[in-house]
């Protein structure tokens, strides 16, 4: 498999050298268009494992669409949901978490319902939708195996919120309400679409990057010793800080430009040749790895 070039249009900051974890994005990085983990992918997880380098996946999945590939993948690793928003503990219990302001909620609600978006909201393990019938909410309930909590007004649900999705097969009006909402919600929330079909608002500091800094602490390494690999906007956070930087071929340019290094699509290997031409070559020996950090009680947000 030849080996990958650093990419030209990339940051002006070097790819780290040396690399003590991988946290790794899972749809349209880690898996592929079907939602499947390829062989080589799972071969290029074991070839990190003996090299004593961890692998953690940081998705705006739920918890429970995420745990679902943890046995298939033979991880147990913490990871962070929601955006990083809620990371977990390898047992699955809550290390951490972020919620958003009601008032912001509510503000959100009405904003994507103005656009004829549908709205999501995610709690702990709980997500609540207002028709448990409608088709993106069944397709999704099956890509996450997770079945939603119809509710007829989420404005009565508002506390202690993680996320906020918006959700509709019109792609184009979704991306232009990224950057709107964007600014109407500047200094109290994350607004980043997670794939052409969601729009994802997350608490100011629940982003990837958050979590990339939260799991580096618990393995008391330094993000300049984190690679990390995405292909959506959402992903951009946790890029534009690790040490090596991967995106994923089909990744979009505003993407791509917080990348040291391309790989090929996810319908082309990419992820495994990422991990085999570009990180494993950089990777410290297994006898390095400090211990991992205890748990840090987190306070919860104001709300």
């Amino acid at each position: 498999m030849a080996g990958l070039g650093q990419n030209r249009h990339g940051p002006e900051r070097a790819p780290a050298r040396h690399i003590r974890l991988v946290v790794s994005d899972m749809d349209g990085t880690l898996l592929t268009p079907d939602k499947q983990v390829t062989d080589q992918s799972l071969s290029a997880i074991r070839a990190l494992e003996q090299a004593g380098v961890p692998l953690c996946l940081v998705s705006s999945r739920p918890a429970g669409g995420m745990e679902m590939y943890f046995d298939q993948l033979g991880i147990r690793t913490p990871y962070g949901a929601l955006n990083g928003g809620t990371l977990f503990n390898p047992d699955r219990s809550i290390r951490s978490s972020l919620s958003l302001d009601p008032q912001t909620v509510l503000e959100a609600l009405n904003m994507l319902e103005r656009q004829n978006v549908d709205a999501w909201l995610f709690r702990g393990h709980d997500w609540l939708v207002r028709n448990a019938q409608d088709p993106l909410v069944l397709a999704e309930s099956r890509t996450v195996q997770t079945i939603p909590t119809q509710v007829a007004d989420l404005s009565t649900c508002v506390q202690n919120i993680g996320k906020v999705a918006g959700s509709t097969a019109n792609h184009a009006a979704l991306q232009a309400q990224e950057a709107d909402i964007a600014r109407k919600l500047a200094g109290r929330a994350c607004v980043a679409l997670s794939s052409k079909w969601f729009l994802d608002i997350t608490p100011l500091h629940a982003n990837k990057g958050h979590a990339v800094r939260q799991l580096a602490d618990y393995y008391n390494i330094s993000v300049d010793e984190v690679a990390c690999i995405g292909d959506m906007n959402n992903d951009i956070p946790m890029l534009s800080i690790a040490g090596l930087a991967i995106a994923m071929g089909q990744a979009t340019p505003d993407v791509q430009a917080c990348a040291h290094f391309v790989t090929s699509a996810n319908t082309q290997e990419g992820w495994a040749r990422a991990i085999t031409d570009v990180v494993l070559p950089r990777t410290i020996p297994a006898g390095n790895m400090p211990h991992p950090s205890p748990a840090t009680p987190c306070a919860p947000t104001p709300q």
